[in-house]
């Protein structure tokens, strides 16, 4: 944030220890703790304000597009001739999935098959 370097450091160190002097130093430096503590409560403070109001706002627009999505529901669902209860099931419910059919191939664990004896002058299978 601040770009100070060592050298610019010491001369504010020096300045300070001229100006205030030696004896006052230490009370100084604790009044200037006290204030950058105060500043940063209160920056604290307003970030967390600012955030509420972010997640409020947030909020908010997620209940219209919920209510939206409900108010499209119900429509469809007059216009279908459906009540209301059986449309929300319908979107409560999820889509069943498609039916899979099974792959046969060698190695295939999709339907058990039976074991074939093995041919003559084979070796039987471990």
């Amino acid at each position: 944030m601040f770009d100070i370097g060592a050298s610019e450091l010491l001369l504010i160190v020096i300045v300070a220890v001229v100006v205030i002097g030696p004896k006052d130093l230490p009370k100084a430096l604790r009044a200037a703790g006290r204030w950058i503590a105060k500043a940063r409560r209160v920056s604290n403070h307003f970030r967390a304000g600012v955030e509420t109001m972010i997640r409020e706002a947030e909020m908010e627009e997620m209940e219209r597009k919920w209510r939206e999505q409900n108010a499209a529901i119900m429509a469809r669902s007059a216009a279908e001739g459906q009540t209301p209860e059986a449309a929300a099931d319908q979107v409560a419910a999820p889509a069943p999935a498609p039916a899979l059919t099974p792959v046969q191939g060698p190695g295939s664990t999709a339907t058990p098959q039976k074991p074939q004896a093995p041919a003559p002058g084979e070796a039987p299978p471990p």
